[in-house]
């Protein structure tokens, strides 16, 4: 074998070299989505007591305790949505959130959060604070749990959750949330739709002494011609992807909207979506390499 013939065959074996180190570094880093800074982002709803019937939506008090003890154990810190705004994070951080509002954040979640010393931002359907609905949180409460620092209240809209009908419900090829409306104008867009978020965020304002930092959007969905309106008024937003097969841990090089978070369910808790099985991310990084996902 000439030696032209043996360099070209060591500057194979370093490229393939070089390429399966690549693919394996895509593997180990596919359970954080390949996040060059990496901030998991759980998403709660509803807290039920133990032994009462849940649905996907909720998860028990035992299980939101386990939950915050395994990220304990795991060396996570809690984040605030205000804190990420400042830059002030931790070492290994998670922001723990909560949709809706409901009264179980107060009187279930909140006496966990003090427990554990633990923070979580609770996002509300500010038109439920609005009417005193009793199921869910009151100004009231809402102004106890962030006097205690580990609370950060954030906008879900004001009435465009599935309230009368404005923001619809989450059908497929229906308007959801934020979404546009088949044939609306600007001016009902407007009125429907950016009004809403802006009396949202006004009576948080309003109400807590504070503008709010964080938006939650209903049913995780953006809307293109309300981008540019929200992300003026929340420097942190937070979105859901229901129909994708690989939860994705949020990127903060990339800027901090339309944070992705993943769903926490009795089925589906910390442990399983932030330290999936080898197997799991093996999948998922032959999926990141074969552009199977983006």
């Amino acid at each position: 074998m000439n030696r032209k013939r043996c360099i070209s065959l060591l500057l194979a074996m370093l490229l393939l070299s070089a390429i399966a180190c690549a693919a394996f570094f895509t593997i180990l880093q596919a359970g954080t989505g390949g996040a060059k800074h990496p901030l998991p982002i759980l998403m709660y709803h509803h807290v039920v007591a133990d032994g009462e019937e849940y649905n996907s939506m909720c998860v028990t008090e035992s299980r939101l305790r386990a939950d915050l003890q395994w990220l304990v154990e795991e060396g996570y810190q809690t984040v605030l949505p205000r804190e990420l705004a400042a830059g002030e994070l931790p070492k290994k951080p998670v922001l723990i959130t909560f949709d809706d509002g409901y009264r179980s954040s107060y009187e279930r979640v909140y006496p966990l959060l003090q427990e554990y010393g633990a923070k979580a931002a609770l996002s509300i359907m500010v038109y439920m604070q609005d009417s005193s609905a009793n199921e869910f949180v009151s100004w009231d409460m809402c102004r106890e749990m962030e006097a205690s620092g580990l609370v950060e209240i954030g906008s879900h809209a004001y009435r465009l959750h599935n309230l009368d009908g404005r923001g619809g419900a989450l059908t497929p090829g229906g308007t959801n949330g934020v979404q546009r409306k088949p044939e609306e104008t600007d001016e009902e867009f407007r009125l429907r739709v950016l009004d809403d978020l802006q009396i949202s965020y006004d009576l948080i304002e309003e109400n807590l002494g504070h503008a709010p930092t964080l938006f939650a959007y209903p049913y995780g969905i953006t809307e293109p011609d309300a981008e540019e309106f929200i992300q003026e008024l929340f420097p942190v937003t937070l979105i859901t992807k229901p129909t994708d097969t690989v939860f994705r841990t949020a990127d903060l090089s990339l800027g901090l909207h339309n944070l992705p978070r993943f769903n926490i369910t009795m089925d589906s808790p910390p442990g399983v979506q932030l330290a999936p099985p080898l197997s799991t991310r093996f999948k998922t990084g032959v999926k990141v390499l074969l552009g199977m996902v983006s």
